[in-house]
């Protein structure tokens, strides 16, 4: 996902103010990237963030929600999900705002995390990364989706098929010799 300019913030004025100033911000970012190869933001990014001065720098929080496309986990078939992400990130200046002099970034501060020489803070990366996090994993089409069969590769939700499932894997094939004590 490039940047885009629906979440950048120029904070040169949040910065000159005192420890605790707030600025409140809603976002509506339409996201027309693919986020990987498996998940598509299909509507607007839309929600509300804040940024709070915390002396050097500025922490954002907020809640965002969108819809994504993905493949089932079962059946494959692409749908839409909703996801909603809560940010929490600490975003630091590269240059004093008053005096233009570059300030050390600190180890732990990611690139993601840094406001440019503009005292532009860019969100991008960030909802970016916590998009993929929030849509990892498999995710299915509904509860009960019936999946593929093993055996013809039909899809089970739209018909059903002829195939036993009666085969047995071969490591467990010994089992079948032993008896059930009945009490």
């Amino acid at each position: 996902m490039s940047a885009l300019p629906e979440l950048q913030f120029n904070v040169a004025q949040l910065l000159k103010e005192a420890t605790g100033a707030t600025r409140s911000y809603e976002v509506n970012a339409k996201i027309k990237d693919e986020l990987d190869n498996e998940v598509i933001v299909v509507s607007p990014l839309i929600g509300q963030v804040v940024f709070l001065h915390t002396g050097p720098n500025v922490l954002v929080t907020g809640q965002l929600q969108t819809t994504i496309q993905k493949s089932c986990g079962r059946c494959l078939a692409d749908f839409t999900s909703a996801v909603s992400i809560e940010l929490e990130e600490i975003f630091y200046p590269v240059i004093n705002v008053v005096t233009g002099i570059p300030l050390e970034t600190p180890e732990e501060a990611d690139s993601a995390n840094l406001i440019d020489e503009h005292n532009i803070l860019d969100l991008s990366e960030v909802v970016r990364q916590e998009l993929l996090v929030t849509s990892d994993g498999i995710l299915y089409c509904r509860p009960d989706c019936k999946g593929l069969c093993p055996h013809c590769g039909q899809d089970r939700n739209v018909t059903s098929c002829d195939c036993e499932d009666n085969t047995i894997d071969p490591r467990w094939a010994g089992l079948q010799t032993l008896q059930i004590a009945e009490d």
